[in-house]
This record gives C-alpha cells, structure tokens and sequence, in this order.
C-alpha cells in the first residue's frame, strides 16, 4: 500500500488551480518500479509477437475469429486482470500500473481497443458496483478471456444526452425477470462478446439502470460490422434487445443508479485512453525519426533539416507533457485510495470513489491527450511526406486510428464543458475555495503590478504558471459573476476557459516533473528537458491568452472599463520571457535524432 510521508501533501482532485503543488508530491514515469517496468515490458513482448504480425490481417477482418482468440492469449498470460483482485483471477495491482500497461498497449493498433473495452469499461462495472454473487460469476472468466465484454450506453439518439436512452426494462408478471428491449449502437467489441453491460431505463423511471446481459440468455442479436475510417482492426455493430429476459438478480448496482455508474466508469476510461495517446505519441515519434533518419534529400537525411526539427521538437513537447500529467494524476488516484481505506472505506468502493476524486484531472487528460496525439500522428504524416499516405506505413495506420480518441469516451467538447461544470460545482459546495482565489485576483486588477524579477532555478516558469492559474480565475469568476445560471448555456465561453484549465494543467505538470529530476540528478542532465517545459509554457501562453480574449469579447462590454481593465490584466498574466524557441525545439530533436526514438 502506498502511503505519504508526514510532510507529503496529496492535493484533491481540481484543487491545482488554487493550491500550490510541491515537486516531491508528484508522481514521475521515471519513478515506475522494477516490477511495474516488467509487467510493461511483459505486455511488449506480446504485442511484439502476437499481435503486431497480425495487425494488417486484423484490420482486414477477414478472420472474426481472430480478436477472441488473441484476447484469450491476453488473458492467459494475465494481462486482463490488472487491478481485479486475486480472489477473483486477478492481478491485485495498483491504478498506476493499470496505466503503464494502457500506454504500452496503443502498440497493439486497434487490437488495444478490444483489450481496453474488456479491463475497463467492461470488468470495471461489475468490479467497482457488482455483488459478490455478480463478480464471483464473472469476474474470474472475463480476466481469463473466456468470456468477452462489451459496454452498451450509446443509442441512435442519444450519444453525449446518454441519459435520454430509450431503451427499457420492464418487470416480468412474476417479479423474476427483467424484459429489455431497445437498441444500443457504435458498441466496441459488440461482434465478439457475449457478457453485455447494458443501460436501461425501468418502466418511466428518471434514471438510468445497469444490467449484466448474457448473449445465452436470448433475444440479442448483431448488427453488421460497421466500416470504420479506422481502428479497423477493432469490432464495432449495433446490438439488438428483442424481449431479452434478464434474470433480476443480473441488475449491476441499485435501481436509477446506472447514469452515475456509467459517468464514473467513463473517468476511469477517460484517463487509460489518454494513457494510450502517450504510447501512440512515443510510437509515432519513433517511426517519424526513424524515416527522417534513412530518408535522404539534397544530399543528407531530412532529419538534418529544421522544418523536421522544428516537428520532432513540439511532438516530443507534447508527449512529455500528457506523460507527466498522466502518471502525477495515476499516483493522486492511488494514493487517495489508499487514503480512503486508511479512513475505514471498503476497499471497492474506495477503487470506485478515488477515481471520481479527479474526474476534472481525468476529462483534461482526455481532451489534451487525444488532440496532441491527433496532432503528432498528423506530423508524423507529414514527415514521411508521400509515402505517409501510403497504406503500407505505419504512420498512416496510427493517422486514421487516432481520430478517434476525441469522440471516445465523451467528445472532447463535452469534457470541455464537465470540466469547468465539475470545478464550478466544487466551488460551489465548498470543496475548492475559488471564490476567494478570484477575489483576490480582483483586487491585485486594481493594485500597483509586482515588478520584482523571480528567482531561482524554475523561478521565471513558476511565476508563469501563477500568473496563468491568474487569468483563469479572473476570467472564470467575472463569468460566473456577470453570467450567473446563464453560463451553462454559454457552451464557447465555457470552452475558452476549459482550454486555459487544461493547458496550465500539463504545464504544470510538466514543470514538477523537471523539477523533481533536476532535485535527483542535477540541471546539467535535465536541459532538453527544460527546453520541452518552455516550449510547453509559451504555448499555454499564447492558447490562454487567446482563449481568455474571446471570453471577455463573448460576455463583456466592447470597449467598456470593465473589458480594458481585464484585458489588461489578461495581457500581463500570459505575459512570458522572451525565449530562443527555435534552439529550443532543436535541442529536443537531436536528442531524439540521436536516439531514434522517443527518449524522455
């Protein structure tokens, strides 16, 4: 069990914005353990042998037979039960890990969504909400493979409004069974598994409801398999409830509990995709460089050049920034875990309630994640330049299977707004004290600015990051302020301030990261290192500063006092030192020429 020392800080989840986090209280990847760095490289091995070989006959799906079979394979070998306690076939292993494992497995292609549907949202729902009859049944199959999972919310009309769902459950005249009947679509592992985890409205009830669905139960059938722009690889229909009786010791959790189950299991979703990108991101740089290394124009490699450097470097950037924010946030969750069984939880329902802790960590990584991952497949297109476009590279095979991962697990626009929704809400209870975090910006608006150069190593980054957390507080508190309940409908002002949340978040992140390096083996060894945090500082500088703007023009007066005073105010808290980005971004690149991969 992990535990803080005495003077160790755990931060609660949102509470970044308004508290201040020291270095030696954050996670780092480089601190993963002996035993965790040999699960990972355990699960490499198989990729490497099993599914790599395979990956263009499973996006063929020529052979449906194969994604069942490779999952049993998984299974054997353990890589299901992460995180499932022993009793149950599992490997009682810590969240940590569970995400160690995710990014390594974005190397399997769209064969790590099969694996990524079965250990999370599949096995979660009846892990964290499930009997002990329900998981004793189940549990032991699914971690094994004998048995596949599917998560079934999505239906024709309601996608991010999941709880508008049309499809129902009705009491059988004899109290023993549930009679479903609906339809569920866009069901990744639809076409190979036959345990469904299933949303359903009872009667005319509020809410939604869980149920465990066995396909020998009857009435379920399945859609063709739907042709995708990508993660071909991956099954995905439509499945059919006609008059499915479901016994009803198989309804998972309590009655109208279902819509909070599934939002909650979509945080722990939410954070493995985003752990996937960071494998996605390594993988794409690594193929990127490796091309740019052998592809030779005007007489040298084009690695040479600094157009390519100046890509190798804001790909490595953002890499190292969702990877330090992914393990900080990984450990928060762990730790608080523990906490809560230090506290007299019970241990499931602790797995369940650390996790809904940092669900605004887990949306930020989701949404930062999958756009730089999007962003770094893009790149890594455009380095192999023709031959990107080619089918026969990998490039572009990681291209269409990212596109993806911005509409998964909620779409980005949506985890915008629950973002800032989330934050408002803890402020709101009392939780986080943002109010007099914003008041005091308020009134340091109307005081003589501090002039006072930083000091120290990290002293210039950190002032950035104060002042970024700043305009977030400004901008967000006149909003709720001159808005008041109207601000829930004003989705593009609440996605300006979500941007600015979520860039000072991987910031921040990566700062601590660096710091904590620096503390254990000095600055000399850690330069590129601090070049990719100030990379990363003027970009959340400038998507700050241009975020904020458009919220002031949204729910201001043009021209007005109100509107100067505050752009004012924005124009000094993004204002950053000048610094020589362009030997900056080729530093990083060298590193990464040098190495041929991704090597932070």
């Amino acid at each position: 069990m992990d535990t803080l020392t005495e003077t160790q800080k755990l931060t609660q989840g949102g509470a970044f914005l308004v508290q201040e986090t020291e270095a030696r209280n954050v996670f780092i990847p480089e601190e993963l353990s002996e035993e965790q760095l040999m699960m990972r490289s355990a699960l490499a091995d198989f990729i490497d042998q099993e599914i790599a070989p395979r990956l263009p006959e499973l996006d063929s799906q020529k052979d449906l037979t194969l994604v069942p079979k490779l999952l049993e394979k998984a299974g054997e070998l353990g890589f299901l039960g992460i995180g499932v306690p022993e009793e149950y076939g599992g490997i009682e292993m810590d969240f940590t890990t569970a995400l160690a494992n995710n990014e390594m497995a974005a190397n399997a292609g769209s064969f790590a969504l099969a694996i990524g549907v079965q250990t999370s949202i599949g096995i979660a729902p009846i892990l964290l909400y499930g009997n002990a009859e329900q998981k004793t049944k189940y549990l032991p199959k699914l971690v094994t493979g004998e048995w596949k999972t599917c998560y079934c919310l999505t239906e024709p009309s309601s996608g991010s409004d999941a709880n508008s769902a049309k499809t129902r459950a009705t009491l059988s005249e004899d109290g023993k069974h549930y009679i479903i009947n609906g339809q569920k679509m866009w069901i990744t592992n639809g076409g190979v598994a036959n345990i469904f985890i299933v949303f359903a409205k009872v009667d005319d009830d509020k809410y939604l409801s869980a149920f465990i669905i066995e396909e020998a139960m009857g009435g379920v059938s399945r859609g063709a398999e739907e042709q995708k722009m990508g993660i071909k690889g991956s099954s995905t229909c439509q499945l059919f409830f006609n008059e499915t009786k479901v016994p009803v010791e198989n309804m998972l959790g309590e009655r109208g509990k279902g819509f909070k189950m599934a939002v909650n299991v979509l945080n722990t979703g939410r954070i493995k995709l985003a752990a996937s990108c960071v494998g996605a991101g390594k993988s794409t740089i690594g193929y990127a460089v490796n091309y740019a290394n052998e592809r030779i124009q005007f007489g040298k490699p084009i690695s040479n050049y600094g157009a390519i450097k100046h890509k190798l470097g804001n790909m490595s950037a953002k890499t190292y920034g969702m990877d330090s924010a992914i393990f900080r946030t990984g450990k928060n969750i762990d730790l608080t875990h523990d906490k809560m069984i230090a506290d007299g939880m019970d241990p499931i329902l602790a797995k369940s309630k650390c996790v809904e802790e940092y669900s605004i960590e887990c949306a930020i990584l989701k949404v930062y994640a999958s756009e730089a991952q999007d962003d770094i497949a893009d790149e890594g297109v455009q380095i192999y330049g023709g031959m990107g476009y080619s089918a026969e590279t990998p490039v572009e095979r990681i291209y269409r299977d990212s596109r993806i991962n911005r509409i998964f697990e909620g779409t980005n626009e949506i985890n915008r707004m629950l973002i800032v929704d989330m934050l408002l809400r803890k402020a709101m209870r009392g939780t986080i004290d943002m109010m007099s975090a914003a008041m005091a910006v308020q009134k340091e608006l109307m005081g003589i600015p501090d002039f006072s150069e930083p000091e120290g190593l990290f002293g210039e980054e950190k002032q950035a990051l104060v002042n970024f957390k700043k305009a977030i507080l400004m901008v967000a508190g006149a909003a709720a302020q001159k808005l008041g309940t109207n601000l829930k409908s004003e989705q593009e002002v609440l996605l300006n301030v979500a941007d600015m949340i979520i860039q000072t978040y991987i910031y921040e992140s990566a700062i601590l990261r660096t710091e904590k390096l620096v503390q254990q083996n000095g600055e000399g060894a850690n330069e590129t290192r601090m070049d990719m945090v100030r990379i990363l500082m003027h970009e959340a500088a400038k998507i700050t500063n241009n975020a904020g703007k458009e919220a002031l023009y949204a729910f201001t007066d043009i021209g007005s006092d109100e509107q100067r005073m505050m752009l004012l105010g924005l124009k000094r808290f993004t204002k950053v030192k000048p610094y020589n980005l362009k030997e900056a971004r080729r530093r990083v690149a060298d590193k990464v020429i040098e190495a041929n991969k991704y090597t932070f």
